[in-house]
């Protein structure tokens, strides 16, 4: 019986890890599957995959600070449980702060242990003095974007380009259901942080726009039931119940019917772009993790579609200028310039042709596979 040890610390994560998995499986029946991520790997492993991501999910250098020491409770617990378990594989999936130490750890502990890395740091845009240390500790890393390959590659490390797992997940999402003239989306993240600084400013933008045209309805997605109560709250205090819709889960849903939208930087922008949704992208976090992340941070957009096109096809608001009057009135305008609207869907689903063929989890599922039948 081979040994999986695999880390994913956000939902996304959850996701994408749950289908390499998957097909893992299918594969290699005679796998068992431990580690920490979100409800689908929980599922899929038979509980043996702790569910964190809501306490995991946090974002910027100030807020994982404040809880450091939780942090470093939860990695102990896991690097004494990987060291007792004696995987034949790690697979770490994205979430870079925690992942590397993890991996530097367990290198040390349990060194025949090999090391993939599915869905590549983003360290070619703010971190590139980690490709070094990565390039030691790492086996092979599986990278989504064509352009990672040759980043890590001539570095000395093992690269695969799998492709992007949202056109295998979004392919199962797709309907034919008509886009409502009407309708507003609004997407604060799946994350606490998140919300806490983005959906104020939402409900807002929101409150603007009703008064420009009374026919406007908003709908948001929680990602789970325990943010919903949260979001439910803001709704309330804000006396937007009327005309703000919550909704538990049901975001790629909203992503087809919606006029347009506004989304928290993150996966979720490629998702919108994927399903033609016309979105501007909304940025807040501690000024003093901005302002330490600009100084590391060497690329010229935040957003992955603009990144992907080399160029600002995505309006990014971000900081202060993510206010309800610099949001809402980007709004009117893409509502009321139908030529515009169209122009920027079209430039969406080009860049999301970029995201590779179909079968990303499978081909990824391959290389570790391979990894698990390694004889050092």
């Amino acid at each position: 019986m081979k040994r999986i040890y695999a880390i994913a610390g956000e939902m996304s994560g959850d996701a994408h890890a749950s289908g390499l998995l998957r097909e893992l499986q299918a594969i290699n029946p005679n796998i068992e599957i431990f580690g920490a991520g979100g409800p689908e790997m929980h599922a899929l492993s038979s509980g043996k995959v702790k569910n964190w991501v809501e306490d995991a999910a946090v974002m910027g250098v100030i807020e994982v600070l404040k809880r450091y020491s939780w942090f470093k409770a939860r990695f102990h617990e896991m690097l004494n449980e990987a060291k007792s378990l004696k995987p034949d594989v790690l697979l770490l999936v994205d979430y870079p702060g925690f992942n590397l130490r993890f991996a530097k750890a367990l290198r040390e502990a349990l060194p025949n242990t090999r090391q993939v890395y599915y869905i590549s740091p983003q360290v070619w845009a703010w971190n590139k003095k980690r490709i070094p240390k990565m390039v030691e500790l790492l086996d092979e890393m599986l990278c989504l974007f064509p352009f990672e390959k040759p980043i890590f590659e001539n570095a000395g490390l093992k690269t695969t380009h799998v492709g992007h797992p949202l056109v295998d997940e979004l392919a199962l999402e797709k309907t034919s259901a008509p886009r409502q003239e009407n309708l507003v989306g609004l997407f604060p993240g799946s994350r606490e942080r998140e919300i806490a600084k983005l959906f104020p400013m939402m409900i807002a933008s929101a409150k603007l726009l009703r008064a420009w045209r009374s026919d406007l309805v908003f709908v948001v997605p929680a990602a789970t039931p325990k943010l919903a109560t949260t979001m439910r709250a803001m709704i309330d205090d804000a006396a937007a119940t009327d005309w703000i819709e919550l909704r538990t889960g049901g975001s790629h849903h909203l992503m087809q019917t919606a006029a347009c939208g506004v989304i928290a930087s993150g996966t979720a922008t490629l998702e919108a772009a994927t399903f033609g949704l016309p979105y501007c992208l909304v940025y807040k976090m501690a000024w003093l993790t901005y302002f330490l992340g600009k100084l590391l941070v060497k690329i010229k957009y935040i957003g992955l579609v603009n990144i992907l096109a080399g160029k600002k096809v995505v309006e990014e608001f971000i900081q202060a200028d993510a206010s309800p009057t610099e949001v809402s009135r980007w709004i009117q305008d893409i509502l009321s310039n139908d030529q515009k609207r169209a122009a920027l869907v079209a430039q969406l689903l080009q860049v999301s042709s970029q995201l590779g063929e179909p079968g990303t989890h499978r081909r990824a599922a391959v290389r570790v596979s391979e990894w698990l039948n390694f004889k050092p």
